[in-house]
């Protein structure tokens, strides 16, 4: 599908984004091992988390998508399912099932698309070896297809060599049915919504500074609300700031600390936004974000914020392309690895709107201070890809085109409809 965006006069409205994936994931599959039965609500009714509940429910698990963004999960023992199972293109469903299923005393098999079969898959294999499970996987067992064979699993003390919440979630999944403790380390702290949802849970789990030590333990459902997910809510508030026109309410926006760095980026840059109306729900603060048109500054980030913004560091390479000055982003390899390698399919799609970006083995350099102008793009099958061009033709001067525009259903299925809303509904044409 090719979507076509077109400069808009001004941007105004409220957007209430879709449930947070990452907490959508993790409360389904967790609440699948669980005592009892559990209501989520607003649960990102995305194409990755579909796929998550798909693979679920292959392994026997009792789960009833309702209406109005709501599942009911009752959870049970899980069996060996028949057929391979699919995790489409999420890394989420397929490296937190592979610690799940490396517990389970039956085999099993996880693939997914061509995209998601190339992504690295030893950083999970070879500590879950360790535990004990049996793994193989394609090219040397590093990618999927995988094949699993669990049980016996007994618990680690392992050094996370990459911040990774996929990778820490997958050993902290898998230590619940370990004999003896499990511990990781990390080296930077990763999104922590597992942890937070253990615990929520009864699970015997405590986390002293960089260390997260679980233990064996049987689980109680629980009711999750889903809070509104920051990296769909990114879009629209680097589209608010870098709009020379603009004032969006966002709402219910989940703000975890270890989710919250473009939060952090932008506010170094000089945007004007106002967070108000916060609440705890469930252990995930969430709250009501304000943006609106502001004057950005270019700004120099690495370290330890890169895993708090990694999926949004497109977006700030398009905030840098309007700042004054220079924006250099570092540390962010990971970038390389994921749905396309981002640093450069970033670098090369902004490129065509005249911006002056240049790429770095580990990030890139924005030369800010532009006037955009239309592009014909590619979102390479990339969602987020997608969705930060589809913001960039907002500001370029004429029309902008996005082929394989469907791939931002992965995540935010509703992106189109939210962009009309609060531009014109006539600037977004699909062909």
């Amino acid at each position: 599908m090719i979507q076509r965006v077109t400069c808009a006069k001004k941007l105004e409205g409220e957007i209430e984004v879709p449930g947070d994936k990452s907490i959508s994931h993790r409360a389904v599959i967790l609440n699948s091992i669980a005592s009892g039965s559990a209501r989520i609500g607003n649960f990102a009714q995305s194409e990755d988390c579909l796929s998550t509940v798909n693979c679920l429910q292959k392994l026997g698990v009792p789960i009833e998508v309702c209406g109005d963004n709501n599942i009911l999960v009752k959870g049970t023992q899980l069996t060996e399912a028949e057929d391979i199972l699919d995790a489409g293109n999420s890394g989420t469903t397929m490296r937190l099932l592979t610690g799940l299923l490396s517990a389970q005393p039956f085999l099993s098999v996880i693939s997914g698309d061509a995209s998601l079969r190339s992504r690295p898959m030893s950083r999970i294999i070879n500590p879950l070896r360790l535990m004990g499970a049996q793994i193989w996987g394609r090219d040397n067992d590093s990618k999927a297809p995988l094949v699993i064979k669990g049980g016996g699993l007994k618990g680690i003390e392992y050094d996370l060599p990459i911040a990774s919440a996929q990778l820490k979630s997958a050993l902290l999944i898998a230590g619940l049915y370990a004999n003896g403790k499990t511990v990781v380390i990390e080296r930077m702290a990763s999104r922590d919504h597992t942890e937070r949802m253990l615990k929520a849970m009864g699970a015997s789990i405590e986390t002293t500074g960089n260390e997260i030590r679980v233990s064996s333990s049987t689980l109680k459902a629980l009711d999750v609300i889903v809070p509104g997910d920051i990296s769909a809510a990114a879009f629209w508030l680097v589209a608010g700031t870098i709009h020379p026109a603009a004032k969006l309410m966002l709402k219910n926006v989940g703000i975890n600390r270890t989710r919250n760095g473009i939060l952090d980026v932008l506010q170094l840059m000089g945007a004007k936004f106002e967070i108000g109306n916060q609440n705890d729900i469930g252990g995930e603060f969430v709250a009501d974000i304000v943006i609106e048109t502001s004057s950005l500054r270019g700004v120099s980030i690495g370290g330890d914020i890169i895993p708090r913004l990694i999926d949004e560091i497109p977006l700030v390479a398009l905030a840098g392309s309007v700042a004054e000055g220079e924006t250099i982003v570092r540390d962010a390899q990971e970038l390389r690895v994921k749905e396309s390698d981002r640093i450069a399919m970033t670098v090369k799609e902004l490129s065509k709107f005249g911006i002056v970006i240049e790429e770095l083995p580990d990030g890139m350099i924005i030369r800010g201070g532009r006037k955009l102008h239309a592009a014909e793009c590619d979102s390479h099958g990339d969602h987020r890809l997608a969705m930060m061009l589809a913001i960039a033709g907002l500001i370029a001067q004429g029309g902008t085109s996005i082929d394989n525009a469907e791939a931002a259903d992965v995540s935010y299925s509703g992106f189109w409809q939210d962009l009309a809303s609060v531009s014109c509904k006539e600037n977004i044409v699909e062909h």
